[in-house]
């Protein structure tokens, strides 16, 4: 079983993968019998958050991995992506997290034998940030239907909104979109929104991280884009008292958000880092039992463990 994108999952999936990760943040799982297991983190893009808390969801389940870097490896010699991918399934790993610029890099790997899960894919999607979003939304309101969703910022470069509005859509949000003209994506099939006009009734606001390294030149002004485009503290004061402030990270402060609401009462930006543990922990999970740890099956199995 593999997870490339979010539409590999249905509906049914979503809320099996959030429920799972759930329990594990609640403690109610115990994923020790995985110690068994070998994986392997391939990121040829760098990470913070994604690369770390698939290490850490790892070390809670037990999980051994092994050590790579695109730098000391043999990509450096020219190496592909599938025979590096086959080397690690050879060497005995038991699945593959890869993060890599080229969209749809997967296409490549056909062929492949264990498990892969796509940790963002140049502009395309990133599936694993989308489901820990999800989860902090459902904690935050208990449910998606109705729900007013403002993603805002650099969408046409960005294959978080890509996933997440895909996603939310699915699920029943009413998802829109603002961003400067030239950052706008056409492909995608959402109203585009002036962000002040919609601010007071916006229940989930989700910035954006200019993405410059995907620019071909500098396409705005740091001074002037907060103001512009970004969330003031003036534009804060118009959300609704029970509205939430979401962002991906890393975050460019004073650039999308001034920098004295990334902790502000409204901001989720680091409970989102916490769920993204608790997601990829149920990510791994399922993939290592080729998608059978959803719904009754783990809720039979882990009810009989506390008894």
């Amino acid at each position: 079983m593999n997870l490339f994108k979010m539409d590999d999952l249905t509906n049914r999936d979503l809320h099996g993968l959030l429920d799972l990760a759930q329990k594990f943040k609640n403690n109610e799982i115990d994923g020790s019998h995985l110690s068994d297991k070998t994986g392997a983190l391939l990121f040829y893009e760098p990470s913070t958050r994604t690369k770390l808390s698939f290490e850490m969801a790892c070390h809670k389940l037990g999980i051994q991995l092994l050590a790579f870097s695109k730098e000391t490896s043999s990509v450096t010699k020219g190496e592909s992506l599938y025979d590096t991918v086959k080397t690690i399934e050879a060497l005995g790993a038991d699945f593959v997290v890869i993060r890599h610029p080229e969209e749809q890099y997967y296409k490549q790997l056909e062929g492949v034998n264990i498990p892969i899960i796509n940790g963002g894919d140049g502009s395309g999607e990133h599936p694993s940030q989308c489901l820990l979003d999800l989860m902090t939304i459902k904690e935050q309101f208990s449910k998606f239907q109705d729900l007013n969703v403002t993603i805002c910022g650099d969408i046409k470069h960005s294959r978080v909104a890509k996933s997440n509005a895909h996603a939310l859509s699915r699920l029943g949000a009413n998802v829109r979109l603002a961003a400067k003209e030239e950052w706008q994506d056409p492909e995608l099939p959402y109203p585009y929104v002036t962000l002040d006009d919609v601010l007071s009734d916006t229940d989930v606001l989700m910035l954006l991280r200019v993405q410059a390294e995907r620019h071909d030149e500098q396409s705005y002004d740091e001074n002037s884009y907060l103001k512009k485009y970004g969330l003031t503290m003036e534009r804060e004061s118009l959300l609704p008292e029970s509205s939430i402030i979401m962002h991906p990270a890393p975050i460019n402060r004073g650039v999308e958000i001034d920098s004295s609401l990334v902790e502000s009462s409204k901001s989720k930006i680091f409970t989102q880092m916490e769920n993204g543990v608790y997601i990829r922990q149920a990510i791994i999970y399922n993939v290592l039992h080729k998608g059978g740890a959803l719904y009754e099956n783990i809720n039979q199995k882990y009810q009989a463990t506390r008894n």
